[in-house]
């Protein structure tokens, strides 16, 4: 295949900023030709730079970015024939190529974006969902342009009790507590105040152990956040740990939760499985196409807090060996469904049929 492009304007690094820097490095690895566009300084640049990845870094910026529009059609025709393949709705409104080329435009989106200014100009689409890819088509992009392909994460050995005893002491984390963690930007779609509410009727401990719940991110609602888990009386049993890598509180929880309120996909949710743990969701968009309820994991009403709570107390009271099962039933699916391989296989095979249809 000939070089491809990728370009990404954020600044974050949420669930699609994470699964860019993953694509962008298995095709590395697969010795494809790939140069990854993004800002400067910005976290996918830091996590991409030991690979020894090209990189080239452009402003991206939010308003009409005009030098970026034509830095980007520059090195497009530079690399011609390629693939571009854009993520989200900044970096997808910025490449706007020569109609002339024989450069194909690939949108991959991971939400259910504004398409009108920002994405219709694309030749094909990625929606990393069913429910994305129905909603595209109705939106009045071409059906037989539009392509599901889901994401994946980077296959992890299970952690064997002494590394979660050593991460658990390494963080300060009692060895017999029954940790639950979550993980995301402290936004008010992820529900992190249903979760701290919902965490108000969970009992102090189950069969002994202590009840902790761990929150790793950062974001607008922090302060709020922190100051509704004083008020509701949850200061020594919640545990704010700020942006983190996420892997090594993975490593050493015992359930995952998921609380949001509107979620597409829920690339938190294969990570949880990577590490074998059972899952307590809302039942988002996203959930529902991934999680089997009572199999793979639970799923509560996004926003009730009852229901959330009684799907907490529900995996919390039961045997290590049924939380196990659940968690096991997940990483079937992870391994089947979204594996790096079977994942990587779909796009490079989506880049050879467009480029063939162009006669290259």
């Amino acid at each position: 295949m000939d070089r491809s492009l990728h370009i990404l304007g954020s600044r974050h690094f949420g669930g699609a900023d994470r699964f860019y820097v993953r694509l962008v490095q298995a095709l590395h690895a697969d010795g494809q030709s790939v140069v990854a566009v993004n800002p400067r300084n910005s976290p996918v640049a830091e996590a991409l730079r030991p690979d020894g990845i090209a990189q080239i870094h452009l402003p991206l910026a939010n308003s009409y970015d005009l030098w970026s529009l034509w830095r980007i059609r520059k090195l497009a025709a530079a690399a011609e024939p390629c693939i571009v393949q854009t993520y989200m709705s900044r970096a997808t409104r910025l490449t706007r190529l020569s109609p002339h080329s024989e450069i194909v435009h690939i949108a991959r989106l991971g939400g259910f974006y504004r398409i009108d200014g920002y994405f219709r100009h694309a030749h094909a689409w990625v929606g990393n969902t069913l429910g994305i890819c129905d909603y595209l088509v109705k939106s009045g992009l071409p059906a037989d342009r539009i392509f599901q392909i889901g994401n994946f994460v980077p296959k992890t050995p299970l952690p064997t009790p002494e590394e979660r005893r050593a991460l658990r002491e390494k963080h300060g984390i009692p060895g017999e507590a029954c940790v639950l963690f979550a993980l995301g930007r402290l936004i008010k779609k992820k529900g992190f105040d249903d979760l701290l509410r919902a965490a108000v009727s969970l009992p102090l401990e189950t069969s002994g152990q202590p009840i902790l719940l761990l929150i790793a991110g950062a974001g607008p609602e922090e302060k709020n956040l922190r100051a509704l888990t004083d008020d509701l009386g949850l200061g020594a049993r919640v545990r704010w740990l700020g942006w983190q890598n996420p892997e090594e509180f993975y490593a050493l929880s015992d359930v995952f939760v998921c609380p949001s309120r509107h979620e597409p996909l829920g690339n938190v949710i294969l990570e949880a499985w990577n590490y074998g743990l059972p899952v307590v969701s809302t039942a988002t968009d996203g959930a529902r196409e991934l999680i089997e309820d009572e199999v793979s994991g639970l799923l509560s009403k996004c926003g009730d807090t009852e229901a959330l709570t009684a799907r907490l107390k529900t995996v919390i009271a039961a045997p290590l060996e049924a939380r196990a099962g659940m968690g096991e039933a997940g990483r079937v699916v992870l391994l089947r469904r979204f594996s790096p391989a079977a994942i990587l296989d779909a796009y490079l095979t989506l880049y050879r049929t467009l480029l063939a249809e162009r006669g290259v």
